[in-house]
C-alpha cells in the first residue's frame, strides 16, 4: 500500500447508517458514555472490571518488569531508574514481545472492554491493536516530563477513524500522572486543519516521514483551542476503569509524582471491515511472530523491528512472550488470523 493510500484512507467502509450517525453524533442522545465521548472527545467508563481483578493485572505486569532481573526492587525507590529497567519510551513498553503477553490478551478479551467498542462501532466483528502498556514509577529523577501535546490522526483523515483506550489498573488522582487532554478538541479537528498548520519539530527531529497518523502541536495551537472554549485537563480514574478518547483529541501523558505506580494497558479496536486485506495479512503474520503494532488496529500496521541499543541488538530482547496467549477463536479473530 502506498503512502498516499495510507494517508487518504478514511472510514469509507462504514455502513452508511453508521456514517450518518457519526455525522450527527454530537446532537444524538445515547444515554451512556458515548454522550461525553462525542461532545468532549473522551469518556471514562467506571468499573469495567472489578478493582480486585485490576490489581491482579497490575501484579502480573509488575512481575513482567521484574523478570528482567536488573536489580529493580519495588520497595526501594533508589532502584527506580533506567539502570534497573528495560528500555521504554516515556514508561511505555512496546518491545520484548510485551504486547503479546498472556495478561495483555486476557485483558483484550474482557467482555466489558469489548462491549465498549462494540457499542461505539455497532459491530462485534473487531480487530485489536497489538499495543503495549505503561508502568510509570513515581519519584524518578532520571526522566524529564516534558509535555508533548499531539493527536494520533493525520489531518487528511476526516471524521472518527480511531478511538484509543486504556484499562486503568491503579488509583489515578491529581498527583498520579496519566492522561492529559484538550477537552473538546476532537470536534474542532477539521476546523483547525482547514488551513495549513506546521507541526512542532522536537529537538533531534520529528517522527519518520512515513509515520502519518501523528501531529505534534505548538504552544500557539494550544492557545487556538483554548480560545474556542477547550480546556486542558488531567483525566482521573480508578482501578478497573476504562478511558477512551477520539484519536483527533489533543493529548499527552504526565509522569506520576505521588505514591502510586501508574499502570495502564493500551487497548484499541476498530471494525475488521475497515481493514484492507493486505494490512490484515500483515497483522496476522505479526501475531504469529509476537511483534507489536501501533495503536491503529486496521491500518498503519508497521512491522516492529527488534530493539537496538547503540547499534546492537538489545541483549534483553525476546523472541516470544514469557507466557504465550491461548489461541482461542476470539483471540484469533481479533488478531485477524481468522475471519469473522
Amino acid at each position: 500500500m502506498s503512502a498516499t493510500q495510507i494517508q487518504t484512507y478514511t472510514t469509507t467502509k462504514e455502513d452508511p447508517g453508521l456514517l450518518k450517525l457519526y455525522q450527527n453524533a454530537a446532537a444524538t442522545q445515547f444515554g451512556d458514555w458515548r454522550d461525553d465521548f462525542f461532545k468532549n472527545g473522551y469518556a471514562v467508563i467506571k468499573n469495567v472490571i472489578m478493582p480486585e481483578k485490576a490489581k491482579s493485572y497490575q501484579d502480573r505486569a509488575l512481575d513482567w518488569l521484574l523478570s528482567f532481573d536488573l536489580g529493580l526492587d519495588l520497595k526501594d525507590t533508589s532502584t527506580w531508574n533506567q539502570k534497573h529497567l528495560p528500555k521504554s519510551f516515556k514508561s511505555m513498553y512496546h518491545s520484548y514481545c510485551s504486547g503479546h503477553e498472556k495478561f495483555m490478551w486476557d485483558a483484550r478479551t474482557e467482555p466489558g472492554i469489548l462491549k465498549i467498542y462494540e457499542d461505539l462501532w455497532g459491530t462485534k466483528e473487531l480487530v485489536v491493536s497489538f499495543d503495549g502498556f505503561n508502568i510509570g514509577l513515581p519519584k524518578r529523577t532520571d526522566v524529564e516530563g516534558t509535555p508533548w501535546p499531539h493527536c494520533d490522526q493525520a489531518p487528511s483523515r476526516k471524521g472518527l477513524a480511531c478511538a484509543q483506550g486504556f484499562l486503568n489498573l491503579a488509583p489515578s488522582g491529581p498527583k498520579d500522572g496519566g492522561l492529559l487532554l484538550m477537552k473538546g478538541s476532537a470536534p474542532l479537528f477539521e476546523e483547525f486543519f482547514s488551513e495549513p498548520r506546521e507541526m512542532f519539530t522536537p529537538p533531534g527531529g520529528g517522527p519518520p516521514k512515513d509515520f502519518l497518523d501523528l501531529f505534534l502541536f505548538k504552544q500557539e495551537h494550544l492557545d487556538w483551542f483554548r480560545d474556542r472554549g477547550c480546556e486542558l485537563i488531567k483525566v482521573d480514574c480508578g482501578p478497573g476503569d476504562f478511558v477512551i478518547w477520539d484519536s483527533r483529541t489533543m493529548h499527552y501523558a504526565a509522569f506520576p509524582e505521588g505514591e502510586e505506580i501508574r499502570t495502564v494497558f493500551y487497548i484499541c479496536y476498530t471494525p475488521r471491515a475497515f481493514g484492507e486485506q493486505e494490512q490484515m495479512d500483515l497483522k496476522a503474520r505479526l501475531f504469529e511472530t509476537y511483534r507489536g503494532t501501533t495503536h491503529w488496529p486496521h491500518c498503519n500496521i508497521r512491522t516492529s523491528e527488534p530493539l537496538m541499543v547503540d547499534g546492537k541488538l538489545d541483549p534483553m530482547e525476546r523472541l516470544e512472550p514469557l507466557e504465550k496467549p491461548e489461541r482461542t477463536d476470539l483471540i484469533l479473530k481479533l488478531a485477524a488470523v481468522k475471519a469473522w
